[in-house]
């Protein structure tokens, strides 16, 4: 009997293999028909800076002709901070995406791909001291953030803290909403950081296309000295001012020469400066 077993796991291994850096998924979240988030475990040996990424992904479809089989993998920021016990990750769902065409479907218990080497350039290493800290973030760019936001020397570094989150819709701005709101609450994160440490944070949402409290792009915001007013601090100014960008393509080109023109310098892991701009996240 045992051997019948083994000869039918054997027969069915193909159909479901075992996929290579595999990692169980614990918790998937949606929050609207474009976006989710889930957990899943994070392996022993590894090791990461808050705002990294790494590549996830899933098997492909079977080659047509040669019936082979190949990983789908792309580049996703860890939206948990460095001390996490599990990994977090927030996506899109493109319905004709190769790969979140089929991530969006995943149960906890299912099995994603993940090469456990993380790197990145939204890091505290990549920026030299500074007063205050801008996080820019469209879409699903908030997820380095994430991290970020719950990370202790964010709050050891920096006098405040500044989020900026713009969406098209105010359900795309849920998942960013509620893990700010959760910080209040978060008693490991108030013990260790510091009781109120969330009062550095100021959490400037706007939406593009759906009528919110705070319409438009920040772009527009800050160069018309709307967004600087309604934040109530200074212009940005490199002396005082460090900044980390994550959004689509179109984003990042424009905030990076605003960020010039208030004469910030773009940094990296090798030579930090004042401000960073995650080159492989596309919103």
């Amino acid at each position: 009997m045992t051997h019948m077993t083994e000869q039918t796991l054997v027969k069915e291994a193909p159909v479901k293999p075992h996929l290579p850096d595999a990692q169980t998924v614990t918790e998937v979240k949606h929050y609207t028909d474009r976006l989710f988030s889930f957990r899943c475990t994070r392996p022993e040996t590894m090791r990461f800076r808050s705002g990294e990424f790494v590549m996830i992904g899933l098997m492909g479809d079977p080659d047509e002709k040669t019936g082979k089989v190949k990983p789908l993998l792309r580049a996703y920021s860890i939206a948990s901070p460095s001390w996490d016990e599990e990994l977090e990750f927030y996506s899109i769902k493109v319905q004709d995406g190769p790969l979140t065409s089929k991530l969006q479907h995943i149960q906890p218990g299912d099995e994603i791909i993940m090469r456990p080497k993380p790197v990145g350039t939204l890091v505290h290493d990549a920026l030299i001291p500074g007063k205050r800290l801008w996080f820019f973030a469209t879409g699903t760019g908030f997820a380095p953030f994430a991290s970020l936001l719950r990370e202790p020397q964010t709050y050891e570094d920096y006098d405040e803290v500044i989020i900026t989150h713009t969406c098209r819709e105010v359900g795309e701005l849920t998942y960013g909403r509620d893990l700010i709101e959760s910080l209040k609450t978060d008693e490991l994160l108030n013990d260790v950081i510091g009781e109120g440490f969330w009062k550095k944070i100021k959490y400037y949402p706007t939406t593009t296309r759906e009528e919110s409290p705070k319409m438009g792009r920040i772009t527009d915001l800050m160069r018309s000295g709307e967004a600087f007013t309604d934040l109530g601090v200074p212009q940005i100014n490199p002396e005082t001012d460090r900044a980390m960008v994550c959004g689509n393509l179109a984003f990042n080109l424009e905030i990076k020469e605003m960020l010039e023109g208030y004469g910030l310098e773009e940094g990296a892991n090798s030579k930090p400066a004042q401000y960073v701009v995650e080159k492989a996240f596309l919103d």
